[in-house]
């Protein structure tokens, strides 16, 4: 089992991002088709997250504030490897830092932070692998809003069926309707980047 590897749903292009905001945020980015700022605020670190349970269990299945809307964003697959060729991990590990100056000094130049966190099932219960998250900021966020972004979907009200279904222990329909999720398939040295395993 790899403890660490990035579970998205992808194609030979794209892979696809979750992101949760407030109906202004939302509904300009769907008719955009990329975030606008204002209401987006282009200088805060923007965190992109491609397990669409990960999403469910920080928004609440979009129900929390300013997270009822949630987002399946397409992106390039060049530029989710950029961030990740540009990336540092938000948390110091003296394993594989070194130094904790070093490991700051690294982080302060890196525009992208990777977080790896307990993976979600489909009662947002913990599994013993993580999940990928990516934390965007400066030219990061600049790239992703103008270059990287090729579809923007609203897909709260999907979320609240699924939700719904669960509720109803509908666990098998509930399932069916979960995105296709498979191992990214990640390059040697951006699996070193981000320390997957």
């Amino acid at each position: 089992m790899n403890k660490r590897a990035i579970r998205a749903t992808f194609d030979t292009h794209t892979i696809t991002v979750y992101q949760a905001f407030n109906k202004q945020i939302a509904e300009t980015a769907v008719a955009n088709q990329t975030f606008i700022a204002p209401p987006f605020k282009m200088e805060r670190m923007t965190w992109i997250k491609p397990s669409f349970l990960w999403m469910m269990y920080r928004s609440g299945w979009a129900t929390k504030e300013n997270q009822e809307h949630v987002l399946q964003i397409k992106i390039k697959r060049e530029g989710f490897e950029w961030a990740m060729a540009h990336s540092c991990l938000a948390h110091y590990d003296h394993k594989i830092h070194g130094p904790q100056q070093d490991w700051k000094h690294q982080m302060n130049r890196s525009p992208v932070r990777i977080q790896w966190d307990p993976e979600k099932d489909i009662y947002l219960q913990e599994l013993d692998y993580r999940s990928i998250q990516m934390g965007l900021s400066g030219i990061a966020v600049e790239k992703y809003v103008n270059e990287w972004i090729v579809e923007i979907k609203d897909i709260s009200a999907e979320c609240h069926e699924i939700h719904q279904l669960i509720k109803a222990d509908k666990i098998d329909q509930a399932a069916e309707l979960l995105p296709q999720e498979q191992l990214y398939p990640l390059p040697e040295n951006l699996a070193s980047v981000i320390h997957a395993s």
